[in-house]
């Protein structure tokens, strides 16, 4: 029997999920493992701020604890992975944090990677969370594109500020990959390598992988 994967967006904004959902088609082609996303009704519309992340983490656990019984693996798809440390604590099932993975991610493909944020106010939390797990060191920049969750599906903006700040951190910081710093960005990540020419990491694909890798190796 397959494996199943909950992807859960601790956002209210089906839009966001939705479009994460599509970028995991590729890996459905690929495996029985089924990956299913879920949105967070509970939750403020995006995670933009520390005390968003705080009061998300606690929805979270109430989720994964509904979810747990049909469920081989959790990916929380926000990228200040919050409550990770308080799930791996409330169950056995593994628990990918979709930054987290990103950054291991990156770090096997390139010498230096750089984030990009939605808002200016997302990095230092970003640089807290990173120095926590010990990843700064290949950091090479973070900037923010000045667009918060709800306002990525005004694509054309989106995408021209996702390659105005895509270019700094390669032109100027010397990051040769960098990660998409929220998952609401899924559905740019083709286009915005093919103009940048330099590989982008998704990072709830980078977390999904891992799930679907982790879940084939180990019972």
């Amino acid at each position: 029997m397959g494996k199943r994967i909950v992807v859960i967006n601790p956002n209210s904004t089906e839009d966001v999920t939705f479009e994460m959902d599509k970028a995991f088609n590729p890996f459905r082609a690929l495996t029985d493992t089924s990956i299913v996303s879920i949105t967070n009704p509970k939750g403020p519309p995006g995670i933009e701020c520390q005390e968003h992340a705080d009061r998300v983490a606690i929805q979270l656990i109430d989720l994964i604890r509904d979810n747990e019984a049909s469920a081989d693996a959790f990916v929380i798809a926000c990228f200040s992975d919050p409550g990770i440390f308080s799930a791996r604590e409330i169950t056995k099932k593994p628990i990918f944090g979709i930054a987290e993975s990103s950054i291991l991610t990156a770090l096997l493909c390139g010498n230096n990677y750089g984030i990009i944020a939605i808002l200016e106010g997302s990095i230092q939390r970003h640089i807290r969370y990173i120095r926590s797990l010990g990843l700064e060191a290949r950091l090479a920049g973070d900037i923010a594109i000045g667009i918060g969750v709800t306002g990525l599906s005004q694509e054309t903006e989106t995408f021209d500020r996702l390659k105005q700040v895509g270019a700094k951190l390669r032109d100027e910081k010397g990051a040769d990959v960098l990660i998409l710093g929220c998952a609401g960005m899924a559905r740019y990540r083709i286009p915005l390598e093919d103009y940048l020419g330099i590989r982008i990491i998704d990072p709830a694909q980078a977390a999904v992988s891992n799930a679907i890798t982790t879940l084939q190796l180990y019972k």
